[in-house]
């Protein structure tokens, strides 16, 4: 029995050593609270950052694209097909879904020199959305872009 409380002595007053200190602020869970509270609204900062600078690279893509095809356009003895394909190759290549190339006028390679021919390009924002497609439902980005058709 005596040595079982030469034991439990021994082991409070290394408990007192190793553990806490009696002095300790008592606010020092303050900052796990701090944390649990201000770590939410910073992932949503960041998951919004990471989601509008998604949208920005779509304008820029659907802007890249819609150029693209209007220098297609542009070029004598082309046709409207040569310029849907040049845009959907920049947007496959920059991975945006679910976009609609239309060239107008329609019958631009009739047209004489001088003509400004119109590529414009549209794209769903929910289809190429990141993370929450429900900000971005019914939201369509669209580029266009006009040039005048070259000489023959």
């Amino acid at each position: 029995m005596a040595k079982l409380k030469q034991y439990l002595q021994t082991f409070r007053r290394r408990s007192l050593r190793l553990g806490r200190n009696r002095n300790a602020s008592p606010r020092s869970g303050v900052a796990i609270v701090e944390f649990s509270v201000t770590l939410p609204i910073l992932v949503l900062i960041v998951l919004g950052t990471i989601e509008a600078t998604s949208m920005i690279f779509l304008e820029q893509s659907l802007e890249i694209a819609a150029y693209e095809g209007a220098r297609v356009a542009i070029v004598p003895n082309t046709e409207a097909v040569n310029c849907v394909l040049a845009s959907q190759r920049i947007l496959d290549a920059r991975g945006v879904y679910g976009a609609n190339v239309t060239v107008s006028p329609a019958n631009f390679p009739s047209q004489p020199y001088g003509t400004p021919i119109t590529v414009t390009v549209t794209a769903s924002c929910a289809a190429n959305a990141l993370f929450a497609p429900m900000f971005y439902s019914g939201r369509n980005a669209t580029a266009e872009v006009t040039m005048m058709k070259e000489r023959d």
